[in-house]
């Protein structure tokens, strides 16, 4: 499904981002979207670490034809169905013996982060909501399970594993978001360099009939027939007979910039 390209990822989880009510706060956790166009099917694995430091794994596949569907093996709910609202939203809902158990809301945020809003039933109808903010990690967490698998328990070695690896991709981000910021400066800083020649090169193309001081403010207009001069008279003084380009400043490389 096209539609599920923005969420097929490994996300990694903001502890302190998210707002809990039924449950403790985790302090860390995976969450990963799959789709198989094989079998239609939407796959969602969960791992996290509790306050206690236990980590914990579910995992359950949903039919995305829309339909309510059977979920075998699973302790908590035995059915599940899938919604989907646009690029940037979906739901699923999983309901225990026919009635709604918990539904999962996903929400693509402005700023790329994922936030995923669980609202839980109980008994007599009445909910609560757990939001949990992620955001996109390269890699996938060693643990084994089944995509229909019950809530399990992983050995002390996978809980290591699982901190250690959450540690490092919190620093890997960190830095690959470093180097972007880097690229997005540099990437600013040889347009504003463009744009200063462009100018520049319209200037000394112009008819000049003086010398230029540097720092001293300058008016670039066009004439009737599309030729180009440099005068320091401002606009208002012309009295609209000429097109104003821009008002203009040589700088100490002998480059040129745009004045307001």
């Amino acid at each position: 499904m096209n539609e599920l390209y923005n969420f097929l990822f490994s996300w990694q989880l903001f502890p302190e981002m998210g707002t809990y009510h039924s449950t403790d706060r985790p302090k860390s956790g995976i969450y990963k979207i799959n789709y198989l166009n094989d079998t239609n099917t939407i796959q969602i694995e969960q791992n996290w670490v509790n306050i206690d430091n236990h980590a914990y794994n579910t995992a359950y596949a949903i039919l995305s034809d829309g339909n309510k569907h059977s979920i075998e093996n699973n302790l908590i709910f035995n059915e599940a169905s899938f919604s989907f609202a646009d690029h940037k939203n979906f739901t699923i809902h999983l309901f225990s013996d026919g009635v709604p158990f918990l539904d999962i809301v996903h929400e693509i945020l402005h700023n790329g982060y994922l936030k995923v809003s669980e609202v839980k039933y109980d008994e007599a109808g009445s909910k609560t909501i757990d939001i949990s903010i992620y955001h996109k990690q390269l890699s996938v967490l060693p643990y084994a399970a089944s995509v229909s698998g019950a809530v399990i328990k992983p050995t002390e070695v996978g809980m290591i594993k699982h901190k250690a690896l959450a540690a490092m991709e919190e620093q890997t981000d960190l830095q690959l978001n470093q180097i972007r910021q880097q690229i997005e400066l540099l990437a600013s800083q040889a347009q504003e360099i463009n744009r200063r020649k462009e100018l520049s090169m319209m200037i000394y193309d112009a008819q000049l009939s003086f010398t230029p001081v540097m720092g001293n403010v300058y008016h670039l207009y066009e004439k009737k027939d599309g030729s180009h001069f440099l005068s320091m008279i401002a606009p208002k003084e012309w009295n609209n007979q000429f097109t104003t380009i821009a008002s203009v400043k040589m700088l100490a490389d002998h480059t040129w910039i745009e004045v307001k």
